[in-house]
């Protein structure tokens, strides 16, 4: 009884999962399509142009984040490459996690791994 229970669960979970996303890509078609509209296709901040099959490369980037956002005159928007997008979202992630390095007063260890950095402990020590 108890898989029936959970094979219902799962059903009832993967279909709400399925109209969330089909809302969402219908919500993007939208505002997207507005975009292409009233903005040449052109990355806000490489410049570069796009057309035909490439044009599925420009996306459209909520300059205040909320992607609920979507005034009809395209305010909110700017068209980026899908590089220049995920840059512009990585570069908040690193300010903000700066940001919490200092105001905390500690410093996050660099994600640079040497795997000699202690090779010459090691020698001394093997001898």
């Amino acid at each position: 009884m108890s898989d029936s229970i959970h094979d219902k669960d799962a059903e009832k979970r993967d279909r709400m999962v399925a109209e969330m996303r089909q809302e969402q890509q219908e919500r993007q078609a939208g505002y997207r399509e507005q975009a292409l509209k009233l903005f040449p296709p052109v990355c806000g901040r490489c410049a570069r142009e796009f057309e035909g099959k490439k044009l599925r490369e420009l996306t459209v980037h909520h300059k205040d984040y909320n992607h609920d956002n979507n005034p009809p005159d395209g305010s909110n928007w700017e068209l980026l490459c899908i590089y220049c997008h995920e840059h512009e979202h990585t570069r908040d992630v690193q300010e903000a996690r700066s940001q919490e390095d200092a105001a905390a007063g500690a410093s996050r260890p660099s994600l640079q791994y040497s795997p000699f950095a202690a090779l010459e402990a090691r020698l001394k020590h093997s001898k």
